[in-house]
């Protein structure tokens, strides 16, 4: 048994990392930020501390006598208003725990990243050494980038053990949101059109296990990309609607029409002062698609991947248990 801390504890990734971390056997202390997050926390029988991920402090003392910590905290959002604070919560963040292992003590901190700071020009199979495009699809790629290299550079300045993990959109139970929320939207038939593009993914089982063998067998300053599942858009739409029973056959909608409307969806709900559904950012990252090569992982770590429909039949079974899906 081994005194661990966590943020981003009650997020999706970071919710079925604490469950893996508690089924161990781990001592766990969780980073909380609101009155909810403590309530939920506890509830799990976790040591709770409160304090914000940029809080250097109360990580540090969250860190306290811990031999692992995990930073999973982040903000994941497209069409936002104000970028602000994701930046500061991705790179300032980031730097901040960094900081905090270091004056805590503690011997390794593996950190959350994101398969977005690869950075691949348009259709290339990126994997961790792939050449950044040197622009930004969105400003959460854009703070997920800032934040990685702010991170490594600390990290190297201070001489603090850290091992990064960069997962592609994770799907499973608990995900509605992201690309999981296209497939929902599908399979009920919400979403009739789509755009012609490609996706990577990794179950949100395999993202777990990834982190915990990245605190295991991960080399310093290394990171790794978790990516199990790739294929067109109309491939993984098919296959969902096979999972879930029901025959639906997606439609693509021309590529330059799909950012005319994104644009013009973006521009109309700001008018209204409300928050756009689709916006031009999105619409620029679905088509852009992402094709990652997730074998180091399994080469280095030993991770083994689960099937796409695997995958794709827990999260529907899932979104029907919990009422996610209207119209079947």
């Amino acid at each position: 048994m081994s005194r661990v801390f966590i943020t981003g504890a009650t997020g999706v990734v970071g919710t079925d990392l604490l469950t893996k971390l508690v089924e161990r056997g781990d001592e766990v202390v969780a980073l909380a930020r609101s009155d909810q997050a403590q309530q939920t926390l506890a509830a799990r029988g976790v040591e709770v501390q409160r304090g914000d991920i940029c809080d250097e402090a109360s990580m540090t003392a969250g860190m306290q006598g811990c031999e692992l910590a995990f930073h999973v905290g982040g903000i994941n959002k497209f069409c936002v208003a104000d970028a602000g604070p994701m930046m500061h919560a991705n790179v300032d963040g980031a730097v901040a725990a960094v900081n905090a292992a270091k004056r805590a003590g503690v011997p390794r901190l593996v950190m959350t990243s994101s398969a977005a700071t690869l950075g691949e020009a348009h259709g290339v199979v990126a994997d961790e050494w792939t050449p950044h495009r040197g622009f930004y699809l969105s400003n959460y790629e854009q703070s997920k980038t800032l934040g990685e290299r702010a991170a490594m550079r600390t990290a190297t300045e201070i001489g603090q053990d850290v091992v990064y993990v960069n997962p592609s959109s994770v799907q499973g139970p608990g995900r509605a949101g992201g690309t999981g929320r296209f497939f929902l939207a599908f399979v009920d038939g919400r979403l009739k059109v789509f755009v012609d593009t490609y996706v990577s993914l990794v179950d949100i089982q395999d993202c777990s296990a990834g982190h915990l063998l990245a605190a295991q067998h991960g080399v310093a300053g290394e990171r790794y990309l978790l990516s199990g599942i790739g294929m067109t858009i109309t491939e993984a739409l098919t296959l969902a609607a096979d999972v879930a029973g029901v025959e639906r056959k997606p439609r693509l909608a021309p590529r330059p029409l799909a950012m005319v409307g994104g644009t013009a969806a973006e521009y109309a709900f700001r008018a209204r002062g409300k928050h756009p559904p689709v916006c031009r950012e999105m619409v620029r990252t679905l088509l852009h698609g992402h094709r990652y090569d997730g074998s180091r992982a399994q080469r280095e770590l030993g991770l083994a991947y689960t099937p796409a429909r695997e995958t794709l039949q827990r999260t529907i079974d899932w979104a029907r248990a919990e009422g996610l899906l209207l119209n079947i």
